[in-house]
């Protein structure tokens, strides 16, 4: 069976420390047990976090507020409409495969940064989703996002 695609990357981003500063890049390498490359220390069951790019719309039309994606804090910006349909699935980007494991819960971090973005990530998974990196290799800019289908 071929890989369904859910959406395409739009943009990826690393941080250097925890609440530092993003930088975006347009390919990311990424390892088995440590993440994106560049990216501060990750648990690995945490090595990767997306992001709907019409949630995060939806999210910053709620606050009235233009605000950049990856103020959620999230590496990966995709299109798509939502992602919390991904949990419990494998998805391919690139050369890596994720095991998308949990919802991103928003913290207390987001208030800080916009008050009011807490509570307006917490429905329908506005927060995004991260997984467990399955395969290491690299993805970019441009690739799809696509649901492995599970093996028999």
């Amino acid at each position: 069976m071929t890989p369904q695609p859910v959406g395409k990357v739009l943009s990826i981003v690393v941080r250097s420390e925890k609440r530092g500063p993003v930088t975006e890049i347009a390919t990311a390498r990424v390892s088995v047990d440590g993440g994106i490359d560049g990216d501060h220390a990750v648990a690995p069951n945490r090595g990767i976090s997306f992001i709907s790019s019409q949630q995060w719309k939806a999210t910053t039309g709620q606050l009235n507020a233009e605000l950049p994606w990856h103020t959620r804090r999230a590496n990966v910006l995709v299109d798509c409409p939502t992602l919390g349909h991904l949990i419990g699935k494998t998805v391919r980007v690139g050369d890596i495969e994720v095991e998308i494991t949990q919802e991103t819960r928003p913290c207390d971090l987001m208030d800080q940064l916009h008050m009011g973005l807490r509570e307006a990530l917490k429905p329908d998974c506005r927060g995004g989703v991260l997984g467990r990196i399955r395969k290491a290799g690299a993805f970019t800019v441009g690739d799809l996002v696509a649901v492995v289908p599970p093996t028999a």
